[in-house]
């Protein structure tokens, strides 16, 4: 990575005072022996500390939810920050109470259509592999136990290495676990070649694309402002022919989600690259706008999202 490209990257992706390996180990090691509601019970209380106490952090998540709520005050957004904190830690203990659960639990852990689920099968019978893309909202986590464990299919994510490298094991072995492969951002130069030759092979890639690296970006409108997301997922999709599947996962009830899988975005191949690419970026934005606006509480970012906007500056790719 140079020096321009960690320029460009947000400062804060991550609640770091809470992402560490001591903590996220002890949550691993206790999520799944207490009660669920046992475990809900620390989370809000872990998290109401966090949000009092790291007020940067609470401030700059009031400022995102300006986007969607231009005329509350600024008491009222940072009461959505908090509501936003506690569904986290909901979706945390969830998703690390799913991956301890039997296959019968499993079964249970999802709401969706059958037609829903077919829409993998359809699209991988085109031989041209599947990008899955989403975005830091909902519990994309848990997804990887519905892609695994319900619907069976091959999976890759593209992960970027978290700033702990005790979280960053942790997550790695996780992923393991569920017979997930991994690839690390910005880890090798071969990075687009791993992607394409899991494409060749007719998996699915993950990628969640609403967070620029550098100058890996493509411009969107999303929510009404201007913002920057990963442009890898549409230019593999122009570049390889694999349809972007954009899918969100949302708690209903404890331990309980609905699989939402949106309309699949086809990267047009007969137009300029660019013009594909941008456009089936904002189809991306598009379908995100409406999730979030339908559910804020669950669009999780720990950073000032507005401010990496306006830090990236420097050219395209």
């Amino acid at each position: 990575m140079t020096a321009a490209d960690r320029d460009i990257l947000p400062r804060r992706w991550t609640l770091h005072g809470l992402n560490n390996g001591t903590i996220f180990g002890a949550m691993l090691r206790t999520v799944g022996a207490l009660p669920r509601w046992s475990s809900y019970a620390i989370g809000k209380v872990v998290m109401w500390l966090a949000w009092r106490l790291m007020g940067d952090t609470r401030r700059a998540v009031a400022d995102n939810m300006r986007a969607v709520f231009p005329d509350d005050s600024q008491r009222q957004l940072e009461g959505r920050a908090h509501a936003m904190f506690d569904a986290y830690a909901r979706d945390v203990i969830d998703f690390v109470r799913a991956l301890g659960a039997s296959a019968a639990e499993q079964q249970t852990l999802f709401d969706y259509r059958p037609e829903d689920a077919q829409l993998f099968s359809d699209l991988l019978a085109k031989g041209r592999g599947l990008i899955l893309v989403t975005g830091h909202y909902g519990n994309w986590e848990v997804g990887s136990v519905f892609l695994r464990r319900i619907v069976e299919l091959p999976l890759t994510i593209m992960v970027k290495a978290e700033p702990d490298a005790e979280v960053n094991r942790l997550r790695r072995e996780i992923r393991e676990r569920l017979g997930v492969d991994t690839i690390e951002v910005r880890q090798s130069l071969d990075t687009a070649l791993q992607i394409r030759r899991r494409l060749a092979e007719n998996q699915v890639i993950a990628m969640l694309m609403d967070r620029h690296l550098g100058r890996d970006r493509v411009e969107v409108q999303f929510l009404g402002r201007q913002a920057w997301f990963l442009k890898t997922p549409p230019l593999m999709g122009f570049m390889t022919g694999a349809p972007l599947v954009p899918c969100f996962i949302e708690r209903t009830s404890p331990g309980r989600f609905q699989v939402r899988p949106g309309v699949p975005i086809v990267v047009a191949r007969d137009r300029p690259r660019e013009e594909s690419i941008a456009a089936a970026a904002q189809d991306f934005a598009d379908q995100l706008t409406a999730r979030v606006r339908a559910h804020p509480e669950f669009w999780y970012h720990f950073y000032g999202f507005w401010d990496a906007q306006r830090q990236a500056s420097g050219p395209r790719v």
